[in-house]
């Protein structure tokens, strides 16, 4: 049914250029890209609301290159990882990630959040994005690999490797 709803306000978007319908859209993803990015930002909200924002820009751009070959979710979530992806590399980090100390997480945050955000701070950039794709947004891990575009072995190899490294991590700060 939930794919039916889709396809309707995506053909009345390509066909029609109902622009109401692409808001519904977006209304409906909108937490799922935010929490994704959130957890991949490490926290950074207005970062992750300005790449939240060009991953919905793209997808009503190339709305009409979506086929239905997946869900729009799935189709949705390829966009945002390429644009996560892209940002990314015009970073060009020269920071080592042991060092690393996030300018959102206030003393006000919770201790837990922010043990979570440091402990996603020590993996690589696919670890965390497994681990948020299977963790945070409860993706199977064949559609985590459609959604990266790795092998369905590379995914859980990342994701048994992130899981222990944050195990480890958490375990070291006493939970």
């Amino acid at each position: 049914m939930e794919y039916i709803n889709d396809m309707t306000l995506i053909a009345r978007l390509a066909i029609g250029g109902d622009k109401k319908a692409f808001d519904q859209l977006v209304r409906k993803y909108q937490s799922r890209v935010r929490k994704f990015f959130l957890a991949q930002t490490l926290g950074d909200s207005q970062l992750s609301d300005d790449l939240a924002q060009d991953t919905f820009v793209k997808a009503y751009t190339h709305i009409r290159s979506f086929h239905g070959t997946s869900s729009f979710g799935t189709w949705l979530m390829r966009i945002a990882y390429n644009t996560y992806y892209d940002h990314c590399r015009s970073l060009h980090p020269t920071t080592d990630i042991d060092n690393i100390t996030h300018p959102d997480i206030t003393p006000t945050d919770t201790i837990i959040r922010r043990d979570i955000y440091e402990a996603l701070a020590r993996l690589s950039e696919t670890q965390r994005t497994c681990i948020t794709m299977q963790l945070i947004d409860g993706r199977q891990i064949d559609e985590i690999a459609e959604i990266t575009n790795m092998p369905l072995g590379t995914v859980k190899s990342h994701l048994k490797r992130g899981k222990d490294l944050m195990v480890q991590f958490l375990k070291s700060n006493g939970y």
